[in-house]
Order: C-alpha cells, then sequence, then structure tokens
C-alpha cells in the first residue's frame, strides 16, 4: 500500500509541471476572483454580477488587460473594486512572486520545484539569484508604485476630496504599472477628462513603460544603478531599443494619421496632439487606457494601433503581445535572409536559432490565436469587422483598449473574449516550456537526410 501511494505522489508530481501550476493557478484566482464579484457587497447596487459577467471581470483583472463589460466606477463598490486591484496586483506580478516574497518574508525556505515555478513565473533562463531577483522585484514595484500613487493623488486632490484623491492614485498607480486599463472614471471614457493635462499623462506613461520593460530589465538595471561597472545584459539593450524605436514610430504613426480627425486629435493645441499621440503610442501597447476615442479614430489609425497592440510590450512583464523583443528577433532574421549571412547578429552577438525559432513560432501561434477569435467572435456578434478585429487582438494581447464593443458582447463573445485574454496572458509562458522540453521518444543524435521544398 505505501508504494501505491509513493507512486502515486510520484506520478501527480510529473503532472504538475510548472506551466501547468501557473495554469491552473490563473485559472484559480479568476474563478475566486468571481464568486467574490458575484457578492451582493460587490456592487454599488447591492446585486451580484451575473457568473459570465463575473468570470469576464475577474479574467481581465488577473489577466491585466482591462476589458470591461461592466463600468468600473460607477457599478463596483468600494469591496468590488478593491477585489479587481488585488487581481491585478497579483495578476501584475505573477502569483508566484508574490507567494515567494510571502515566503521570504515568513522566514521558510524555498524548495526547488518552487523555484522552478518561479523561473517559468519571471519568464528567466536561469535559477541563480532568482530569489534575490523576485525580492528585488517587489520591492521595487511598490516603490515605484507609491511614489506615483503620490504624484497622481496630488493631481486628484485638486477636484476631489484628499482621502478620494489618494485612493483613486494608489488604484490608478497599480493598474497603470500592472498594464492594466482599469479606471474608476465612469462612463467608460478612462482618462478621457485628462487628456491635456501633462502631470497624469507623463506619470502613467511612465508606470506603463517601465512595467512593460519586464521584470529581469528593471533588474538589470537597477544593478547598472548600483554599480556603474556592470554591464547590462544583451537582452536588457534589445527591450530598451525596441521600447524606444516603437514609442518614437508609434507617436509619429499616431500623428501623421490622426493629426486632421475632428474625432480624435485636429481640435486640440499642437501640444496637446503631440502629447495624446504619446499617450497613445505608450498605452495602445500594453496597457488600455485611453485619452481618445478609439471608435472615432480614422481606420487607418485604428489599423495602427490593432499594429502595435500585436507586438505588445516586453518578455517577463505583465504586458501581452507577441513582445518586443520577439518582434525584433524575427526583423533581424529577415534581414539576415535578405542580405544573405549565415548568422543573425546584434551587437557583437549571435542570436542562436533556437530563439529565432521560438520567435517565430509565437508570433505564428499568435496570429493564428487572433484569427480563430476573430472568426469566432465575427459569428457571434453583429459588428463590423474592424471592430471584432480591434476587440480581439486586445484580448489575445491583453491590452484592454476597446472600440465601445465589450459592453455590448453577447454571453457567447464574452466567453471568447475572456478565453482569449486567458490564452493570452499564459501562451507565452506555455509556449516557452513546450519549445524548451526535449523530446523523449527519438535519440537526440538521430538526424534525417533533407528534402528540398519549394517555397515563396
Amino acid at each position: 500500500m505505501p508504494k501505491k501511494n509513493a507512486w502515486q505522489q510520484k506520478g501527480w508530481q510529473k503532472m504538475l509541471t510548472p506551466a501547468r501550476i501557473l495554469v491552473i493557478g490563473f485559472a484559480v484566482f479568476a474563478f475566486v476572483g468571481a464568486l467574490l464579484l458575484m457578492m451582493p457587497a460587490a456592487s454599488e447596487s447591492g446585486q451580484g454580477l451575473p457568473f459570465v459577467d463575473a468570470l469576464f471581470m475577474a479574467t481581465s483583472a488577473i489577466c491585466v488587460t482591462g476589458l470591461v463589460v461592466v463600468d468600473t466606477g460607477s457599478y463596483f463598490s468600494l469591496f468590488g473594486e478593491i477585489v479587481l486591484l488585488t487581481l491585478v496586483q497579483i495578476g501584475g506580478l505573477g502569483f508566484m512572486t508574490v507567494a515567494t516574497f510571502v515566503t521570504i518574508w515568513t522566514g521558510k525556505k524555498i524548495g526547488l520545484k518552487e523555484r522552478l515555478l518561479l523561473q517559468q513565473s519571471l519568464n528567466v533562463t536561469t535559477l541563480e539569484g532568482l530569489i534575490r531577483l523576485s525580492r528585488n522585484v517587489v520591492l521595487m514595484t511598490l516603490i515605484i508604485e507609491f511614489v506615483f500613487a503620490v504624484i497622481l493623488a496630488s493631481r486628484f486632490a485638486t477636484h476631489m476630496p484628499m482621502s478620494k484623491a489618494l485612493y483613486y492614485g494608489v488604484f490608478h498607480s497599480i493598474a497603470a504599472f500592472c498594464n492594466a486599463g482599469f479606471d474608476l472614471f465612469g462612463d467608460y471614457k478612462s482618462l478621457a477628462d485628462y487628456a491635456g493635462d501633462p502631470l497624469i499623462n507623463v506619470s502613467v506613461m511612465t508606470l506603463v513603460t517601465v512595467g512593460g520593460l519586464g521584470l529581469a530589465v528593471m533588474a538589470d538595471l537597477w544593478r547598472k544603478l548600483v554599480n556603474r561597472r556592470e554591464r547590462l545584459m544583451l537582452h536588457t539593450k534589445l527591450v530598451l531599443i525596441a521600447t524606444a524605436v516603437l514609442l518614437v514610430l508609434g507617436t509619429l504613426g499616431y500623428y501623421a494619421l490622426e493629426h486632421d480627425n475632428h474625432g480624435t486629435l485636429a481640435h486640440k493645441p499642437e501640444s496637446e496632439k503631440l502629447l495624446a499621440a504619446s499617450f497613445a503610442s505608450v498605452t495602445a501597447r500594453s496597457s488600455g487606457f485611453a485619452t481618445v476615442n478609439y471608435e472615432e479614430m480614422s481606420q487607418s489609425g485604428q489599423f495602427w494601433t490593432i499594429m502595435l497592440m500585436f507586438i505588445g510590450a516586453s518578455p517577463g512583464s505583465a504586458g501581452g503581445g507577441i513582445r518586443t523583443t520577439t518582434a525584433l528577433v524575427i526583423l533581424l532574421f529577415v534581414w539576415t535572409v535578405v542580405t544573405n549571412k549565415e548568422q543573425t547578429v546584434i551587437f557583437n552577438r549571435t542570436i542562436a536559432p533556437r530563439v529565432i525559432y521560438k520567435s517565430l513560432t509565437i508570433a505564428v501561434m499568435s496570429s493564428v490565436l487572433v484569427v480563430l477569435t476573430t472568426m469566432t467572435l465575427s459569428l457571434t456578434e453583429d459588428q463590423d469587422f474592424m471592430h471584432v478585429l480591434f476587440e480581439a487582438v486586445s484580448a489575445v494581447s491583453t491590452v484592454g483598449l476597446s472600440m465601445n464593443m465589450t459592453p455590448e458582447l453577447s454571453p457567447a463573445g464574452k466567453v471568447v473574449v475572456l478565453t482569449a485574454m486567458y490564452i493570452g496572458r499564459l501562451g507565452p509562458l506555455t509556449l516557452a516550456l513546450a519549445l524548451a522540453a526535449r523530446h523523449q521518444g527519438k535519440p537526440a543524435n538521430l538526424r534525417y537526410p533533407e528534402g528540398n521544398v519549394y517555397v515563396g
């Protein structure tokens, strides 16, 4: 009997791989959050949300997306808002990071299995210094969120009571840093009332950008700040380059495409046009906050947004999309093929073929998910195709922007979108494990003869 129990325990341990535990963990948090949001105490009216709506909102929060089927600021009570904010913070940091920090705080030891889970959650390639990285990430996150909560509260305090301003500052600081577009201003208008406010815009843009860099990059930058002699990792350099290029190109694109559009930028002074274009460039890639109505954008502006959403933020961050470095590696590989070179090189470093293959696989699988989500929504919803495509990419890339379609989704459409958000949030993690795993059925040294296939 003891042998059978030991065998069963070993079998369960093999089945519960780090990726599967993360998938189950996010699902558990989503369902628990849904049950809490269904409680009468979670709404202002005292009537709990229906299960599908509650699950949608909880999934959007734990997957740090920001798509909403009910208006966050006017529908939920303080209890409901705190439930959402807690899910956002856990989803932004990763529940394994939070659990590790609590374990460290209580003085308990962290075993190898927990370290493997943490490695998968943080999306890093080594176990070395993992606990220190986790601790530093949580501390940096809390410090950054606190500083900007004070900054935002100081601005909100000019037109609301101080206690409310502090709460709004904390809520929107956490939501912005975790790249989740939840807001408390009501009427689904996000930050439209602050479109011309430089302090609010720059603060949110900074939070979104820093939060979208990725945990490993944040730790690397902190290490460089503490010791100037330290060299930045190649990954950090690529993330910073991709982020800067996308910010500039995104801003110029919005400015050029929407400059004369009276529904978005035409009525604004030049300085506010540039500010709104910059804000849209930053938030379109991950956060879901908005100062313009995307339904009023030109089709070219809407498609520009779709492309930015598809690229998304950087690996190891709360943002989604195929990720900045994935897009950059693919572009570098294309340039290598076009110039007929043998190796993909940047900063005198060769990018490994497995990294290129992984990048291409992620891009293709994300594209397939977008196509499937778009096709399904086009069947369940009576909406213009651009609205459907926009919603699908926003969900898959866990961005949170919408052309006012989310509140009008049918029950089937809500299930489709929440599923897309869930897969979009966990896809890179499960893909990383699947691509790194070795095939057990064949010898590693077995090679087949090459076959010729005509392409292009």
